[in-house]
């Protein structure tokens, strides 16, 4: 799917604010995509130790899509973060 200017700039002001649920992020990969008439927005956040966090999301509008990813992400990134401040609560 041809992605437009404004989904682009969406993701790229939105994407960067998951570094303050995990402070060892490091990259983060955004593919916009259309399966089956819907877009599908797939995220990937690599981050320090060797960590890699995965999130898909298919839904009718774009942006909509792009902020439940973004959710997906960011619960995931929390409570790994909790994990590692408290290995027995988790």
């Amino acid at each position: 799917m041809e992605a437009s200017s404004s989904a682009v700039k969406y993701v790229e002001k939105k994407a960067p604010r998951l570094s303050k649920y995990y402070d060892n992020v490091q990259s983060i990969e955004v593919v916009l995509d259309s399966e089956a008439g819907q877009p599908k927005v797939e995220m990937v956040v690599h981050a320090a130790p060797k960590q890699i966090f995965v999130a898909h999301h298919r839904e009718e509008d774009l942006f909509a899509a792009i902020d439940q990813c973004l959710d997906k992400i960011a619960q995931q990134l929390r409570k790994h973060k909790e994990k590692l401040r408290d290995p027995q609560a988790v």
